[in-house]
């Protein structure tokens, strides 16, 4: 939102669409190659904690960093995007990872679900003070919104490392019993091959991943262009803001109703379910036309949002060796990294050749559709069906 309005002032749209696109896929490209090898050397020393506590602190400075940021200087704020981004994917790592130190493979899809849904929950949160200072700043010391967008950066890096504190000091990692030898960085590029190896010879995991690496990309690429979509199509950025309060709202009841219908009901089943919605949506956006279609279509994204994330992790999980966790999650992030990639190029590449909004979106369908009909062949093990 920021980007379009205050930090390429004065641009064309076509051109935000394009910058934000490219910095997404620079970013992914670079966590895609970290993933994998921080998943091994945390593994190979049991340091998931330590290396969560690191990233994050990247990604929340990186973050709080954007609010300095002047006008027209839209190359430091991407410069520090992708920093943030780096930090925030790269953490996640350690963050799925630990799923299997909180819970029973059992109860995989409720935990996932109960995790994302508190995070949903804890940004609507803060959205809505920034909502709230963005429709009457003078009454909370700012002259106009754009100070209240710079106090949210801030803002939404202290909370980020205010929630980091939790697991720091509650939650207890187990540890590896294979521990590196000889040089960390040789050992993790060794098990990275060995990774590569391994998946071949899992082949429900194999196929997993491929149906995940399409459709995930189509929800990521959903999730980070929404707002420029909106802007493109002359929405005002407390509109914008507004959906994002609504889709995080929806999102915590919804990314828990999605766990228990896992729970019940099975992972696949619900994953189609997401993904059903996720190719109304990109249909839908080509007729949309007002802000409260907008909003309405913020609702419907929120109610699936995060139970496609949550619930993939799950199943996930419950498809790889529990001892090998982390070395899987860093292979599972690049893979999603990778597909955090497709996505932004296949808009980057739309924004070239039309300078019409409405075909943003539209241009991720087939990631849905072929992610679907692979995710079919995948046999869900007992645990998590």
């Amino acid at each position: 939102m920021f980007l379009g309005s205050y930090w390429s002032a004065g641009d064309s749209g076509p051109a935000v669409t394009s910058r934000l696109a490219w910095a997404t896929a620079i970013a992914s490209v670079i966590v895609s190659l970290l993933a994998p090898i921080l998943g091994a050397i945390a593994d190979s020393g049991g340091y998931r904690k330590r290396f969560l506590f690191v990233l994050t602190i990247l990604g929340a400075v990186s973050t709080a960093a954007l609010s300095l940021v002047g006008l027209g200087d839209w190359i430091w704020a991407l410069g520090l995007f992708v920093m943030a981004s780096i930090g925030y994917y790269s953490a996640a790592v350690f963050y799925d990872s630990l799923i299997i130190d909180v819970s029973h493979p059992r109860y995989y899809s409720l935990i996932s679900s109960l995790g994302l849904s508190l995070g949903y929950f804890g940004g609507a949160f803060l959205l809505s003070l920034h909502v709230w200072m963005m429709y009457t700043p003078e009454n909370f010391g700012f002259s106009d919104p754009t100070g209240v967008v710079k106090f949210a950066f801030v803002s939404v890096g202290a909370w980020w490392l205010i929630f980091l504190l939790p697991i720091m000091l509650v939650v207890r990692e187990s540890k590896s019993a294979a521990v590196a030898r000889g040089s960390a960085m040789r050992t993790a590029y060794g098990a990275l091959k060995e990774t590569f190896v391994k998946i071949k010879s899992y082949r429900n995991i194999y196929l997993f991943l491929t149906a995940y690496w399409l459709y995930i990309g189509g929800v990521f690429t959903v999730i980070f262009m929404a707002v420029n979509f909106g802007q493109r199509l002359g929405f005002a950025d407390k509109d914008l803001v507004t959906a994002l309060m609504i889709t995080n709202y929806v999102g915590f009841p919804a990314t828990l109703l999605f766990g228990l219908m896992a729970h019940y009901f099975g992972t696949k089943r619900s994953i189609y379910v997401g993904l059903t919605v996720y190719i109304v949506v990109v249909c839908w956006a080509v007729f949309l036309k007002d802000v409260r279609q907008f909003y309405m279509m913020s609702i419907t994204i929120g109610m699936v949002q995060g139970g496609v994330q949550s619930i993939s992790r799950s199943l996930y999980a419950a498809l790889i060796p529990a001892n090998l966790s982390g070395e899987f999650f860093g292979f599972y992030n690049m893979l999603t990294k990778f597909a955090h990639i497709l996505g932004p190029v296949l808009i980057g590449l739309v924004a070239i050749f039309t300078d019409e909004p409405k075909f943003i979106l539209i241009a991720v369908l087939p990631m849905f559709v072929l992610g679907a009909i692979l995710l079919a062949r995948v046999q869900a093990p007992q645990r998590a069906s």
